[in-house]
């Protein structure tokens, strides 16, 4: 895709969004991904998407046993259903991570439950896992084709009337239903918005939900002859002495990676009115403190644990940031709500533009 096509698009997005933010967060978003998921549905609507949003960059990645065409993915709660991942897809992302998806249908919290804090360039959500279950997901996923330039992840959360010493029952139940249609699955334990949730983040809790998902694993890849990757999302907001802990619990059972940093509850320095809302807290405002969560977790795993840094990437420079503080893939969300669909390519293009400068002429 030439720049002008993405200077164009870029412009588009700027003059539509002051339209598009008159509607609810949720209404948009719904909008939004179903126009998708009938664009991906048709070879004409994924070419399309692809031309107007993809310069199929490739800026490739080998991370847990998976090639990724480049290191840029959507992070989770983006598609909860895994209903438009082809078309996410062909905006570029080199991986698209799909939930959270709970076992059984659940509604999430009531509405009002998600905020946009535009001074802050950030959002604050509530949603409470609201998911279609793990049926939905697996009819969505078996759809896709076989062979795919992109990777697939898969986030698996309890359902909020599980209570915590049965927790690991939801997680075991959700990989054996969803282990063909996922390239790798992360364990979400840090999520705010599920009451207790992140108490499933100390050593011993997330020791026992270890033990019985890798035990699972250990069943399914034996009778499938493929080992997926098990991965395990982390909260913001632990001490550095929580974070420890918790690295051991990944350590000890060779988890293969990990995602840093689901959202905050954390309100330093916000000017919006929304930022009194309860919720997870995303966007521009966590970049820092995500950065800084990678950098510790790089070096008090000697770089051996493989890392996918989450929190406040909306430009080539927040994406370089986490890549240097020892990330070997970037997802991005909120980004995409205030920047547009064109984000993906533009990161992309201007980290490939990076690698050659300094490369050189001589290497290029």
């Amino acid at each position: 895709m030439s720049a002008g096509s993405g200077t164009s698009s870029r412009r588009a997005y700027t003059l539509l969004r002051p339209l598009l933010f008159r509607l609810g967060p949720e209404q948009i978003h719904f909008w939004t991904l179903q126009a998708l998921r009938m664009a991906g549905a048709t070879q004409v609507g994924r070419r399309w998407l692809r031309w107007a949003f993809d310069g199929r960059q490739e800026l490739r990645v080998e991370a847990f046993g998976l090639s990724f065409r480049n290191p840029l993915g959507l992070a989770a709660g983006y598609d909860k259903g895994g209903e438009a991942v082809r078309a996410l897809a062909c905006l570029g992302f080199g991986h698209i991570e799909v939930g959270t998806v709970t076992p059984q249908p659940q509604p999430g919290n009531p509405r009002p439950r998600v905020f946009r804090l535009i001074e802050d360039e950030a959002l604050v959500n509530r949603m409470g896992f609201p998911s279609a279950g793990a049926e939905a997901m697996r009819k969505h996923l078996s759809r896709l084709p076989a062979r795919r330039d992109f990777v697939v992840g898969v986030n698996l959360g309890k359902a909020r009337g599980t209570p915590l010493d049965e927790a690991a029952g939801d997680y075991v139940a959700l990989l054996h239903e969803l282990y063909p249609y996922g390239d790798y699955f992360v364990i979400n334990v840090s999520s705010p918005n599920t009451p207790g949730l992140r108490r499933l983040q100390s050593r011993d809790s997330l020791e026992r939900l270890l033990a019985s998902l890798k035990s699972e694993r250990a069943r399914l890849s034996q009778s499938s002859g493929v080992a997926r990757p098990l991965l395990v999302k982390l909260a913001p907001d632990l001490t550095w002495e929580e974070l420890d802990d918790a690295l051991a619990a990944l350590q000890r059972f060779e988890i293969a990676g990990v995602i840093a940093t689901n959202t905050s509850t954390a309100r330093t320095g916000l000017r919006s009115s929304w930022a009194g809302e309860v919720g997870g807290l995303s966007g521009r405002p966590l970049r820092e403190r995500s950065t800084a969560v990678v950098d510790y977790i790089h070096r008090h795993t000697q770089g051996q644990l493989p890392i996918v840094a989450a929190g406040g990437v909306a430009s080539a420079r927040d994406a370089r940031e986490k890549l240097e503080a020892g990330a070997c893939l970037v997802q991005i969300f909120t980004g995409l709500v205030y920047r547009g669909p064109g984000l993906a390519r533009s990161i992309l293009r201007d980290l490939i533009a990076e690698r050659r400068a300094e490369l050189g002429p001589a290497r290029r």
